[in-house]
């Protein structure tokens, strides 16, 4: 089976090292070993490197060492996935103040990549967000876009 191109959204970085979230961190670890496994090929984008910027130092060197670590591509800010994520916005899908997470969206899209994993349930992986922003992506030429958690695309030992 050919692996899936995942972009990996900021919150997972954090979840890595997150232990007091039980399931949720246990389940990012397992995503990342199977990105190592070569199940996934991870991309994350520069927009993640940024807010990854705004942590504690010790705590971004962690994050952002994952980066080097699991050979993860950083995809560049564009023009073109800014101008979707102002759609989001102005579609009311993404709230303005929320715009970088539509432009994580929009980022995946342009990139053409399979989805996008996130464990941001406010604006990201929500199936309000999945529908309207996959008819706006067909819309504008794209295609949708699968957005999912981590715990819905690792491999479970007892499947």
């Amino acid at each position: 089976m050919k692996a899936s191109r995942v972009y990996l959204e900021t919150t997972l970085f954090n979840f890595y090292f997150d232990e007091d979230r039980g399931f949720a961190h246990a389940s990012t670890i397992k995503l990342f070993d199977e990105i190592a496994a070569g199940n996934f090929i991870a991309y994350t984008s520069a927009v993640v490197v940024e807010e990854l910027m705004k942590a504690p130092s010790e705590k971004y060197e962690k994050m952002s060492n994952l980066i080097q670590k699991y050979g993860i591509t950083i995809l560049a800010f564009t023009e073109e996935a800014d101008r979707l994520a102002d759609v989001y916005v102005a579609e009311g899908i993404i709230p303005q103040k929320f715009h970088t997470d539509g432009l994580h969206i929009a980022l995946a899209t342009v990139n053409d990549l399979d989805m996008i994993i996130s464990m941001n349930f406010r604006h990201i992986v929500k199936r309000k967000t999945i529908l309207a922003t996959g008819k706006i992506n067909n819309l504008n030429g794209y295609r949708a876009i699968e957005i999912y958690s981590p715990m819905e695309v690792i491999e479970d030992e007892n499947d």
